[in-house]
């Protein structure tokens, strides 16, 4: 099984992370699949970031909820990665799916509301994807599986992946229960017997944030589902040369 390589917020190795930048370029070099966050403004607009807090990855300060997007976009959201990116603005959700409109491969949507509330904010994504993206694959993710429950109610074809830190006692039966398809797992979590019992029960399984070397070449492997790396060349390269020794 070859384990897919998803670019994490984009290529974020060198392009400042969950802008349009970083997506063009996971579909430049051959993402298998691109994942990415999601916020609700003040104004009820979907906007791309990872951080609740706009103050890590642009020239502003305070929680994205108490901006408009007309405020938010006011703020650079690139010199704090390169001056080459100087002027690059907050990106929308549509701005996003627009862009990639022409990718293939898996769209990976995590609702950032394990620590804010959005109300809304699912049925609001649930239908910007049905827009933009009604027969190509995007799976929903979140630490907050409330979201995910919601989501499912709103539309029960949504495919939901579990975020998790933690190991749990058989892993499946949650997974089950809450009508996901996979469980995405901090790395020492995925790299256990976790990993096999979940595949055991046809239920797909995904490691983050997967950089260095040793351990991209340990997830293929193992047969891991697919990785969420920050530097998604690197490791669809590494995973070609894997498959040419595999193969010999």
């Amino acid at each position: 099984m070859k384990t897919a390589v998803y670019a994490h917020r984009g290529s974020k190795c060198n392009c400042p992370e969950n802008t349009l930048d970083a997506f063009a370029e996971a579909m430049r070099v051959g993402s298998d699949g691109i994942e990415l966050d999601v916020h609700l403004t003040k104004d009820q607009q979907i906007v791309v970031m990872h951080d609740e807090k706009i103050d890590r990855t642009t020239n502003g300060k305070g929680q994205i909820k108490s901006y408009t997007l007309e405020e938010l976009k006011q703020f650079d959201a690139g010199s704090w990665f390169s001056a080459k990116f100087k002027g690059t603005r907050v990106p929308t959700l549509s701005q996003v799916l627009e862009l990639l409109a022409d990718f293939r491969g898996v769209l990976n949507i995590e609702f950032k509301t394990d620590r804010n509330v959005y109300p809304g904010i699912e049925i609001r994504v649930a239908q910007l994807v049905g827009h933009y993206r009604p027969h190509l694959p995007v799976v929903y993710s979140s630490f907050n599986h409330e979201s995910l429950i919601r989501l499912k109610k709103i539309n029960p074809e949504a495919d939901i992946a579990l975020l998790l830190w933690e190991r749990l006692a058989e892993p499946w039966r949650y997974t089950q229960q809450i009508g996901a398809t996979a469980q995405h797992l901090w790395q020492p979590t995925a790299f256990s017997e976790t990993a096999e019992q979940l595949q055991k029960h046809g239920i797909k399984v995904r490691a983050w944030t997967v950089n260095q070397p040793k351990n991209m070449q340990l997830a293929f492997e193992m047969g891991i589902d697919a990785i969420i790396t920050d530097h998604p060349e690197a490791a669809l390269d590494l995973r070609n040369s894997f498959q040419k020794v595999t193969k010999q």
